[in-house]
């Protein structure tokens, strides 16, 4: 997925246990990375775009992402578009959910304490292995080693999209150019892969996306910085004090 994934397993379980589990975990991240990597000449996405492989033949992984995408560009008014940028691409969610679906199988299989970190796209339940809630720092849109806020709790999901290395990356679908406004977009709920795909939403809107945000209904949060460096935020947003 182009991105770094990190694990953090805060249940008191043997060794051997935590290490299967977190192998289990990252064999998934690779799985996920093979089949809808846009980079991967060979992937389930790439063979699909070209034409290569026939819808009724993909695994159920990919239309189950697809038809999830389709709902997704409905919900939004068309911003989230997996195809916005002239091919298909629906890293905007698949980021975020395969982190959701890794966090889903580690409480089924007794680990309900662990915090998924997929690139910035964060996934937490429980409590650290110190007792504590855990705090997840939102990186500052202009300094890399800062953030601009931090946010802290035991059930969150919480993903961010905007202009970091990768620049004014996100398309506006409907002028099919980089959208422009906003900075950054923190989007926290109870799934991660709708998070991920609601971040790049607003993101794709511009200033628009602020009230659109505004708008989503409880328990859906977030925070925006701005062009011209506003912070927005929820009121009810889980601040770190």
């Amino acid at each position: 997925m182009g991105t770094a994934i990190s694990l953090d397993l805060a249940d008191d379980l043997p060794a051997a246990t935590l290490h299967e589990l977190a192998e289990r975990t990252f064999a998934w991240m690779r799985e996920v990375d093979a089949r809808f990597s846009t980079y991967r000449d060979d992937s389930e996405v790439c063979r699909l775009d070209r034409g290569e492989l026939p819808p009724a033949e993909a695994s159920g992984d990919l239309r189950a992402v697809l038809e999830r995408c389709a709902d997704l560009w409905t919900a939004t008014d068309g911003f989230f578009d997996a195809y916005a940028t002239g091919r298909l691409d629906p890293s905007g969610f698949v980021k975020g959910w395969a982190a959701q679906v890794a966090s889903d199988r580690l409480v089924a299989a007794g680990a309900p304490n662990h915090c998924v970190n997929a690139g910035g796209d964060v996934r937490v339940r429980g409590r650290t292995a110190a007792g504590e809630p855990w705090r997840i720092g939102v990186r500052h849109p202009w300094d890399p080693s800062a953030t601009c806020l931090v946010l802290t709790g035991t059930d969150l999901a919480v993903a961010t999209s905007g202009v970091y290395e990768r620049g004014h990356h996100v398309v506006d679908p409907r002028r099919g150019a980089p959208a422009r406004g906003l900075r950054s977009v923190t989007v926290v709920g109870p799934d991660l892969g709708e998070a991920d795909a609601y971040a790049t939403a607003a993101v794709a809107m511009g200033e628009p996306g602020i009230p659109w945000l505004d708008r989503l209904p409880a328990p859906w949060q977030h925070a925006v910085v701005t062009e011209d460096a506003r912070l927005l935020h929820s009121r009810t947003l889980p601040l770190s004090p």
